[in-house]
């Protein structure tokens, strides 16, 4: 074991000094913040701080929640980015075409429009930007269309865009608005520009618009292809690693009667059930906020003709989507490892009810104050900054005021510490289970810790800085040691049912985390390609997000051990449907995060679809379907072991487990995946700026196909709200099957 001990810190140590090193190129090579953007003439067309202010009104406003800058973000209404870089450069071309030939450019011949977009190209490419002074000198001509696109956007803000889902009364301070717009300018301008000494702009030519010769560079292509040969060698490797590894058995012998019959839960763990009750109706709720928020996709800002959009816009009801599923999922491993704790200390530690009491009170302030500050944010309620440390933060996933992601953080390490005293306990007893134990320390220790990346920024820092540390929180923290406390949670409760051997489990877990943690670091970074960050990051992320997809190939193995498991021997049949919630895990990590994440990691392919409906096929499958369905699988877990005496109606859990699958395949394949291969396809041969428009997404094709969602989400929400009630019927006693007429629930007192 000492080998895989020094390997897998190995990995985690060099890793992290890699996306370390990565940090310090993006801090020094991010797009420069100028203080004054003015002509030649000294005209001044942004003052000092307008361009900083603009990000904060951005944000305030739900920033990623409504629309996309730089790709990264919600996708109803246009990626800002792309539509200010568009309207501009059909604003120049405009006024040059009237001027000189008197007509607008779209009625010029070929040759007249070649002249024009090579002088656009030379305007716009060119970095005027002086770091003595922190200022850009702009052509008036520019200064023209950037009052032409306030007007628009003032518009849109003030009178409401309903097929971008912006309610009238959006934004109606006009000093803001030009602040906003100065922030979309510079976003543009970072797209746009040159980097000094460079060919390709500061966003790697993202994104795609061939007015100014914005096209993938030659990095995106040859480090694309470097991507596919990893994979491809990557995959050939582990394939023969593993057909060389000795298959261990099942176990050596499965035993004849349920280890567990005997368990009796602890007073901690009884007080652990209401976190899955809580699980449960965050579940629901965030399904019926992903319902409406999908539903603004083709009604704009009504439900059904309902105009709900005066009180809960799409900006609010998509915030409280994703905001609301990170919390349930992570809700459900956290209790998962508070009811797993004294079962592996073998003792209830003192105080131990009463801290996972105060720790689930604490949650439930979390939960409701980050929500409600959000709304009152989101409204233009919260004056001054109170809106960054009270209401809405403005970034994907991580949207909660700063003061409620203290308050979470705080709460992690009081988990920590809950869940820690136990595991300690139990890796000083020693014997075979120190190894998985010592995993799991660690696993516990980095989700405390790592979520404290959420903290790195500030309410002025810059964009690209910004991005880098989310992706700290999203990637290594969901996506990184969740899954390996996932891991470790699932080869102890098989291990504790005597179905595999605590050394299998040990070598398992090891190997399973550094082969993943290997490229799952360091391929944080593909995330990042156009973020404003150099081409060393696209680099990094290409090998490294391929070298994750590489342990997937083999998925199918897991999910087949599992399959067996479930089917060894009479008594484990109780435990049937929490072991086909990880065979399904097994399936969405294999099409989820491995078909549909690989379909969209490689640089060429995310030039052309990042932001796209390709995005919330890799995030649904991936997010719900892995992480989300893990979570549901030890919730039912842990309540199986809870009700270990007792035999379960399991009609109702068979039914939610085939419809909620069932239903995130039909949400997939009839609505999300179509639609974003044809918004692809107009990337490619319009423009990114097109791909996002009303224009587009409006058509009656795609309208069609957004409509037909409503089949996969009515399926899922039906699987939803039955495994709810099934979950609450435990405790009421409705769930269970009678002996005699009578509910069979001693072993609950």
């Amino acid at each position: 074991m000492k080998k895989q001990w020094f390997a897998f810190w190995g990995v985690i140590i060099v890793s992290f000094i890699v996306l370390g090193w990565a940090g310090t190129r993006i801090y020094h090579q991010k797009p420069p913040l100028p203080e004054v953007v003015k002509t030649q003439s000294g005209e001044i067309m942004i003052g000092p701080g307008q361009i900083s202010d603009g990000q904060n009104v951005w944000q305030s406003l739900g920033g990623m929640e409504m629309g996309s800058v730089w790709g990264h973000g919600s996708y109803v209404a246009p990626d800002w980015t792309a539509d200010y870089l568009h309207r501009e450069c059909v604003f120049i071309l405009n006024s040059w075409a009237q001027a000189g030939y008197r007509q607008d450019y779209n009625h010029l011949d070929v040759e007249h429009k070649a002249e024009l977009r090579a002088r656009l190209r030379e305007l716009l490419r060119t970095n005027t930007y002086d770091p003595s002074t922190n200022t850009i000198t702009v052509d008036p001509i520019r200064v023209q269309a950037f009052e032409t696109n306030v007007q628009h956007y003032r518009e849109v803000f003030v009178n409401g865009d309903n097929e971008s889902s912006i309610p009238a009364g959006t934004l109606t301070d006009t000093a803001r608005i030009r602040q906003l717009v100065s922030f979309y300018f510079w976003t543009s301008w970072a797209a746009s520009t040159n980097r000094p000494g460079d060919n390709m702009s500061y966003t790697s030519n993202w994104p795609h618009e061939e007015l100014i010769g914005n096209v993938p560079t030659s990095d995106a292509i040859i480090w694309t292809g470097f991507s596919i040969i990893m994979l491809l060698a990557g995959i050939g490797i582990l394939v023969w690693f593993h057909a060389s590894r000795k298959r261990e058995p099942v176990a050596e012998k499965v035993p004849a009667e349920d280890p567990l019959s005997s368990f009796k839960p602890t007073p901690s763990q009884k007080a652990v059930v209401k976190y899955f009750w809580i699980v449960s109706g965050l579940f629901i709720v965030q399904i019926i906020m992903g319902v409406i928020t999908a539903h603004f996709g083709v009604e704009g800002n009504a439900f059904y003709g309902l105009p709900i959009a005066k009180l809960l816009p799409y900006v609010i009801t998509r915030t409280w989507h994703t905001q609301i599923g990170i919390f349930w999922i992570a809700t459900a491993w956290l209790a998962a490892g508070l009811y797993i704790g004294p079962a592996v200390s073998g003792v209830e530690p003192k105080g131990q009810r009463l801290g996972v009491n105060i720790l689930f009170g604490a949650l439930l302030v979390v939960v409701l104050g980050s929500l409600i500050g959000e709304w009152f944010g989101i409204k233009q309620k919260l004056t001054g900054s109170s809106w960054f440390y009270f209401g809405h933060q403005g970034y994907e996933y991580v949207d909660l005021g700063r003061v409620w992601q203290i308050a979470l953080l705080v709460g992690l390490f009081l988990w920590l510490y809950l869940v820690g005293r136990c595991i300690v306990t139990a890796i000083r007893k020693g014997g075979e289970q120190k190894t998985l134990m010592t995993m799991f320390l660690v696993s516990a220790v980095a989700i405390a810790a790592f979520y404290a990346a959420g903290l790195m920024w500030g309410k002025n820092t810059h964009l690209s800085v910004v991005e880098y540390w989310r992706w700290w929180v999203v990637h290594l923290w969901v996506e990184g040691f969740f899954e390996v406390f996932a891991t470790v949670v699932i080869a102890f409760l098989f291990a504790r049912l005597q179905l595999i051997r605590l050394a299998t489990a040990n070598q398992s877990v090891l190997f399973s985390t550094t082969i993943f943690l290997t490229g799952g670091i360091i391929g944080t970074l593909h995330h990042l390609y156009f973020a404003g960050t150099p081409t060393s990051i696209m680099a990094l992320g290409a090998v490294f997000s391929a070298l994750e997809v590489v342990p997937l190939t083999i998925i199918g193995f897991e999910a087949w051990d599992n399959i067996r498991l479930s089917r060894s021997t009479e008594w484990v049949k109780k435990y049937k449907w929490p072991i086909y919630f990880f065979v399904s895990v097994a399936f969405w990590n294999m099409v989820g995060a491995g078909l549909f994440g690989f379909t969209i990691n490689p640089p060429i392919a995310l030039y052309y679809m990042q932001g796209l409906n390709t995005t919330p096929v890799h995030g649904h499958t991936a997010l719900f379907g892995v992480y989300g369905m893990l979570g549901l699988g030890l919730m039912l877990f842990c309540m199986r072991m809870l009700y270990v005496r007792e035999d379960w109606k399991d009609g109702a859990i068979k039914f939610s487990f085939w419809t909620i699958n069932g239903g995130l395949m039909l949400m997939v394949v009839l609505s999300l995946l179509p639609v974003g291969i044809m918004q692809t396809w107009a990337s490619v041969e319009f423009g990114y700026w097109y791909a996002r428009s009303a224009e587009f997404l409006y058509s009656p094709t795609l309208m069609t196909l957004k409509w037909l969602r409503a089949i996969g989400d009515t399926v899922f929400a039906v699987g939803a709200v039955t495994l709810g009630l099934f979950v609450f019927g435990l405790a009421t006693g409705h769930s269970l099957k009678k002996a005699g007429g009578v509910t069979r629930s001693e072993n609950r007192h």
